[in-house]
Order: C-alpha cells, then structure tokens, then sequence
C-alpha cells in the first residue's frame, strides 16, 4: 500500500483515481468541486481541502487536469498548491496534457525544490481510464520512472519513457492532432457521401478494411454514422490540444493541415458542441 494524493477529478482523474484505491492504495483527493469526490470516499479515499493539504503525507502525487493556466495553480500556488505541502523526495507526476513549455517549468520547480517530477499524459479515454488500459507517455528521469512503474501500471496497460521532461508532451500532443486530423476528415467524407446520394456506411465499411484506416477511424466513422455524440473526448479539450500544438509549430503556415483541423474545432465551440464527443463535427460539415 503507497500513499498517494490524486489532484483532479474530472471524467478521466475520478477513473483513474478509482483504479488505485481498487489496487489497495491508501489515496486523497482533491478536486476543484468537492462534490466530485464524494464517490471516492466509498472507496476508502480521503478527501483533502486543498493539494497541498493532500500531498502532505503522499509518496507520490499525482495530478489529472486540464490545462496548463490550471496544472500551475494546481502545484505552485504558493499556499495552496501541492508542492507547498510535499516532503522532500516526494514523486510528483503529472498527467495532464499540457504545452511542453509548461511541463519544463513545472520540472524546474519540483528540481528546486528537490522534488523528483514525471510527466506523463495519457492516451486513452474514459473506458480505458476504468479499466486501467491507459497508454502512459512518460518524460523525465529514467530512475523516477521506474520507481514510479508501479504505481502507473495500476491505472495503464503500457508505460513508453521517451526521454526528458518535455518530450512526453510532444508526443502526446502529436497523437491528439493526428486523431483530430483524422477525425475533421472523416466527418467532411461521411458528408461528401450523403451529399452524392450514397449510404456512407457501405463504402466506409470498404475503406475500413484497407491498410489505409485506422481502427480509431473506424470507430469515429462509426459514432457519426450512429449519431452517438456523447463525451468521451469532449471537442473544447480538441480544440485547447490543436492551440498547443499550433504554438509549438514554426508558424499557422508551416502546418496548414493541423490549423485547418484546429478552425473545424474551433467552429464546433461556436454551434455549441464543446461538450459533445469529438466526432459531433460531422454535424458541422454537414451545414457548410
């Protein structure tokens, strides 16, 4: 049993923190709403009034968030956060995605502090985070990644260190814009084939068992096709994912695909799906 203080409960932070306390991990939480940790407390969690009061006696500390304006908050606020009330040697890991320019702060922090710090975004949605089959990209000191196995493994199904601090955010970064690339291209075809007078069904079932697709296409196909929107990778976290990315490029214009997909996202937000799945910008190609 390791002590250990989960930070963030949202849709992906709550599943992963059940998984711990289901593994026997003695575990506190915060979240920004109190009301979302009240099922955890009939797990056995304790629940802390602020992150520092939950790192207080954690070996490791761990934090799901959304972005990066909260990821500072979350472990810096200078009275509040979690680093004000870790131990010396504490682990502390972030899963959040976040821009590499925030993860590489937050790791100079911790080092100042003498804090030992992972990043280590996930890929993976909400069934994956409850069943504990989490892909973990994990950036930071080969040592601290494997102290901290354990503790990952309980929450994923496979843990890739690939490399320094930093490293972990492009790569995940990466992986969301290639799945929103694919997603904006498969609704703009789902909505060429209906405007051709076709069933899409049959020719996406076609393309699907080419080289060509991938099974997350496949899937998304699938979700327009049956008009089933509801969040599980809401389109404003596409959207906050594409902005990172974007800032992380040379310019708009040396990455005009990626930009073009960020405009779709960004005009889902206006019609009003940022909380629908992804895939509801089928309902946007369609008006256009």
């Amino acid at each position: 049993m390791t002590d250990i203080a989960f930070l963030g409960l949202g849709a992906m932070g709550s599943r992963m923190a059940a998984r711990l306390l289901k593994a026997g991990h003695q575990v506190t939480v915060w979240n920004r709403s109190p009301a979302a940790a009240l099922p955890l407390t009939k797990l056995g969690a304790q629940v802390a009034a602020t992150p520092a009061e939950a790192a207080r006696h954690a070996r490791f500390v761990i934090a799901m968030v959304r972005d990066d304006v909260a990821a500072r908050d979350v472990w810096l606020h200078p009275q509040t956060g979690a680093l004000a009330g870790m131990a010396p040697g504490t682990v502390a890991i972030d899963s959040s995605t976040l821009s590499p320019q925030c993860a590489m702060e937050l790791a100079a922090k911790m080092e100042q502090s003498g804090m030992p710090f992972l990043e280590a975004p996930v890929s993976g949605s909400r069934p994956q985070a409850e069943a504990g089959q989490l892909i973990y990209f994990v950036g930071g000191d080969a040592t601290t990644v494997e102290l901290a196995r354990p503790v990952l493994a309980e929450m994923g199904q496979a843990i890739h260190a690939v490399g320094p601090v930093g490293v972990a955010a492009f790569t995940k970064l990466a992986t969301n814009a290639l799945l929103g690339v694919q997603v904006t291209a498969m609704a703009e075809l789902v909505n060429m084939l209906k405007h051709a007078g076709l069933a899409p069904a049959p020719v996406l079932e076609a393309v699907a068992a080419t080289v060509v697709c991938s099974p997350f296409a496949k899937r998304a196909a699938d979700n327009m096709l049956a008009e089933d929107f509801s969040p599980q990778f809401p389109v404003d976290l596409v959207e906050k994912d594409f902005a990172y990315v974007l800032a992380c490029a040379a310019s708009a214009d040396a990455a005009p695909t990626l930009a073009a997909a960020h405009s779709v996202f960004c005009a889902a937000i206006e019609q009003g799906y940022a909380d629908q799945h992804l895939t509801s910008v089928v309902k946007l190609a369609a008006t256009r």
